[in-house]
């Protein structure tokens, strides 16, 4: 109860209830501008955050992160266009209603989703802190090396049909952070007697490169059509009433989202998947699926919005990222020096519960904002994408020059961003890339750190909790060769009756 007590008044400040309302708000603006989402909106914010407190500046971060996936369906539901891409499967089932007729209901119904779920996440994750402030002491440098390797493997498990690309951005990331001048002995590393290169590859330019630079590209070099704002008539609110007439549905796509959350490399498209397949699995309605059925809505909305909250946890417990957005805010945590880990929640408890107090005060905001303001927002679906674009490259632009005071990282910049125009086209992930970035920092520091105590491989795995990491790390690789497995069987079973 007294870090309870702790933790509002660190909430109380003023400065946090400012990041609180700009971070809603914000995010809610920004996931309901097409062609721009969390990921490149953090990827600006960034640099400013750096001058910030870490409470302040996570707070600021993680309001764009949840509230944009609220604003996301808006697009999604009344132009058929995904605000961020993880609002792609709320298409399925909301612009059919919309073109029903049903445009207020649907954007109720995923505005009351996407409460749900958030606030679900929160309170398991409120309810689940005493659990992880015993278990994480447990963790010591071999078990985090571990965990990161657990993480790795399951960023890669988790892009399915496009493993080996994944496997190969992931060690490119892990290429990049060995770059410059090593900090135990103070040797260079692929500098190649380039003196820019001896600072190493910023994370910072590489993120703002891959997610800003790169989407200011791609829209500065596509189709500038503007067309006239879309109409709603009537009430959201009874659409927000109607999700809690589907408990199941709606608690379902919760614990779907939180556990796939919790679990790095998932994220919130395997947590979609689970819960629209479950949801449709158990209607009596199934057949309304794909079609404007609410109940495949609420399952979408309350999968996606759970998992921000949940993704946290591995942050906080570990210092491991579970993906991009978090991996940007860890660099937070390490420009204050506060690093994150089993001694953040032996010793800032108080933090912790602060943050899951801001996540659950940012889900309200983000409704409070959406059902007052959601029809004067539908003027920002038509801002051309050209001057979308600019606004961008300027704003990325300015932050990666304020890092370093340096051109080069401009330019370095630009290349990354170039690098993920090319991706984009390709269809291949850029996440591994980043997470390859700081998943292989973590690995290389715990693993010098665990050596002085290694006698034996088998060293490696002779404590419980390392034990159960191997054991995990084991079954995921069995059951990812078998699922290979299985789709070249039946590939080849089919060239064959072909």
């Amino acid at each position: 109860m007294d870090t309870f007590i702790d933790a509002l008044g660190i909430v109380s400040r003023w400065d946090v209830i400012a990041a609180l309302i700009a971070g809603s708000v914000g995010g809610v603006i920004i996931g309901a501008i097409p062609g721009v989402g969390p990921a490149v909106a953090i990827a600006i914010l960034l640099p400013a955050t750096f001058g910030m407190e870490p409470i302040v500046g996570l707070t600021l971060l993680l309001g764009i992160y949840g509230s944009a996936l609220f604003g996301g369906s808006i697009p999604s539901i009344l132009i058929n266009t995904p605000g961020t891409p993880v609002n792609a499967l709320t298409t399925y089932d909301g612009y059919p209603m919309t073109k029903a007729g049903e445009a207020p209901r649907a954007l109720g119904l995923s505005f009351g989703a996407s409460f749900f779920g958030g606030i679900f996440a929160v309170i398991a994750l409120m309810l689940l802190s005493p659990v992880l402030a015993r278990i994480a002491p447990m963790f010591g440098s071999r078990e985090i090396f571990l965990a990161a390797l657990l993480g790795c493997i399951l960023v890669v498990v988790a892009h399915r049909g496009q493993s080996l690309a994944a496997g190969a951005l992931l060690m490119f990331g892990l290429f990049l952070n060995t770059v410059g001048m090593e900090a135990n002995t103070y040797s260079q590393r692929f500098t190649f007697d380039l003196p820019f290169l001896t600072q190493g590859v910023d994370l910072i330019v590489v993120v703002l490169g891959l997610f800003a630079v790169s989407q200011a590209f791609v829209l500065l070099i596509g189709a500038d059509e503007k067309g006239e704002a879309p109409t709603i008539s009537g009430s959201v609110g009874k659409g927000v009433r109607e999700v809690f007439r589907h408990p199941r549905v709606a608690t379902a796509g919760s614990l779907s989202g939180t556990i796939m959350g919790i679990i790095p490399g998932v994220g919130e498209f395997t947590s979609q998947f689970l819960s629209y397949s479950f949801a449709r699995a158990t209607s009596k309605k199934p057949e309304l699926f794909g079609k404007g059925s609410p109940e495949g809505l609420i399952a979408s909305e309350t999968a996606n919005n759970s998992v921000p909250p949940a993704a946290m946890v591995p942050l906080l417990a570990l210092g491991i990222p579970g993906e991009a957005l978090t991996a940007m805010m860890l660099s937070v945590f390490y420009v204050h020096n506060v690093i994150p880990g089993p001694g953040l929640f032996r010793n800032q408890m108080d933090f912790v519960m602060a943050l899951y107090i801001c996540l659950a005060l940012l889900n309200i905001l983000a409704l409070a904002f959406l059902l007052v303001a959601t029809k004067p927002l539908l003027k920002v679906l038509v801002i051309p994408n050209r001057y979308l674009g600019m606004i961008i490259l300027a704003l990325s632009f300015v932050g990666i020059y304020s890092l370093r005071n340096s051109a080069v990282d401009c330019m370095m910049a630009a290349a990354f961003g170039l690098l993920g125009v090319m991706l984009k086209r390709l269809n291949l992930p850029i996440v591994p890339i980043i997470l390859g970035m700081v998943l292989g920092g973590i690995m290389e520091n715990k693993f010098r750190t665990s050596l002085p105590r290694i006698q034996s491989l088998y060293s490696w795995i002779d404590r419980p909790v390392a034990m159960a990491i191997f054991c995990l790390i084991c079954i995921v690789l069995a059951l990812h060769v078998w699922g290979l497995w299985r789709d070249w069987k039946g590939k080849r079973n089919g060239s064959v009756q072909h």
